[in-house]
């Protein structure tokens, strides 16, 4: 059983018998397919189904010599809305089957963004054709979360706001430089690192810490698709599974000056959402890459 059907309205299967009806119903049933003909160990197809607002199941696998389709994985999926990002991204295939983990550096974040590509097989079929990629693309990330909880938000005068956004616009500039091999700007931003440390360190003594910090976005565990995050909810939407009736919240968030969508079933959540409060939870990261 993959560990986020139930974030897609599927938390009440438990048996496999229940999970190749909806497999089989994804194939047979299909909203989007995907075929790659000159795949090298066969024909490749990638089967997709909503059964819920841009969320659903993805089935891929491979035809045989008697045009016979044979399952061989299938995942959860959540598309988000817009473009995230746009920098320099790099694919690697999973070593265990046809799937692949893409890699990007975002100056936003401050680490390298890891996700489980949900577009595989069109990936394959421009990497066939020998397309030669642009050094930047369009990339839409969206994530997936078994449990979270609700925030409330930290209060922020106007003022606070555009020091924080002119802070963060001269911080990226310095990374950016950092990247490049400017001394100075090294040297910048490890001061800056140091004072803030120095001011957390004041600070948490009396201060909960959720105050002082408004919003992260941090590599957990050891799988390197995941993360913890908090973010500022920007926009929800509530639906139901179309088959089971379970209801899912969509949410909108702000995550270290980063739009992206999160997907997590109403039960696992805790706390009411509302525009302006704040989301906390782990998240499996996925990524759509727009060609």
């Amino acid at each position: 059983m993959h560990s986020y059907l139930r974030t897609v309205g599927f938390s009440k299967i438990t048996r496999r018998s229940s999970i190749k009806q909806i497999i089989r119903d994804t194939v047979e049933t299909y909203d989007e397919k995907v075929v790659v003909e000159n795949h090298p160990d066969g024909i490749f197809a990638e089967f997709s189904k909503n059964y819920g607002c841009d969320c659903g199941i993805t089935v891929c696998g491979q035809y045989d010599e008697n045009n016979k389709f044979h399952v061989d994985y299938y995942f959860p999926f959540f598309r988000g809305t817009g473009i995230t990002t746009q920098e320099n991204i790099v694919v690697e295939k999973h070593a265990e089957k046809e799937s692949f983990a893409g890699a990007c550096d975002d100056l936003r974040i401050g680490v390298t963004l890891i996700f489980y590509l949900q577009n595989a097989a069109e990936y394959l079929q421009h990497q066939y054709k020998d397309t030669v990629f642009p050094p930047s693309q369009p990339l839409t990330l969206s994530g997936l979360a078994r449990e979270g909880k609700i925030i409330f938000p930290v209060e922020k005068d106007k003022e606070a706001v555009k020091v924080d956004q002119e802070y963060t616009k001269n911080r990226n500039h310095l990374i950016a430089a950092a990247r490049n091999g400017d001394e100075d700007a090294m040297e910048s931003l490890t001061m800056e690192d140091m004072d803030t440390y120095s001011m957390i360190s004041q600070r948490i003594i009396t201060d909960d810490i959720l105050s002082i910090v408004d919003s992260y976005f941090m590599p957990y565990g050891i799988e390197c698709d995941q993360y913890n995050v908090m973010g500022e909810i920007l926009d929800f939407t509530m639906f139901k599974n179309i088959i089971t009736g379970e209801e899912i919240c969509q949410l909108t968030l702000e995550c270290n000056d980063m739009q992206f969508d999160v997907c997590i079933n109403k039960a696992d959540l805790l706390g009411e959402p509302k525009k302006g409060r704040r989301f906390k939870g782990v998240i499996w990261l996925q990524g759509q890459i727009h060609y």
